[in-house]
């Protein structure tokens, strides 16, 4: 087995769900999203497009970093070792490195529960859909 070896169906999949699972997330919270990025509803650009293309693209790295990283950590690939990893990368790198991004530009916490919330629940979902494909 190579150690660039993946599931590509799971990588994809997993990114199309976590996608989804942010459009979701962000409709219901999105009076106060906008209000803890300092925005008005009308400073949104809803024809830019370009975020969205990146925010699929930043997904699909980051499913492909727990099909990666999940069996060479934990030897291998099931929903519980995934949901391991993927919390441990979010706890480890994730929302700390927004914390401290955050506190220096004061940014209000409620901005960092949202986002963080949500890249939480992204690396959850790619963890265990990746181990369902195992």
């Amino acid at each position: 087995m190579s150690y660039f070896t993946v599931n590509w169906l799971a990588v994809i999949l997993a990114t199309v769900v976590s996608w989804g699972f942010g459009a979701g997330w962000y409709m219901v919270l999105a009076k106060q999203w906008i209000a803890a990025i300092g925005k008005k509803p009308e400073d949104i650009n809803r024809a830019d497009y370009a975020p969205y293309l990146w925010s699929v693209l930043c997904l699909l790295v980051m499913a492909y970093f727990i099909a990666l990283l999940t069996p060479l950590l934990l030897g291998s690939l099931s929903v519980t070792n995934g949901l391991i990893v993927g919390a441990h990368m979010w706890l480890g790198f994730v929302i700390t490195a927004m914390v401290l991004n955050h506190r220096y530009e004061g940014a209000p916490w409620a901005r960092t529960l949202i986002d963080g919330g949500y890249l939480l629940a992204v690396l959850l979902i790619d963890g265990a859909i990746i181990g369902v494909f195992g």
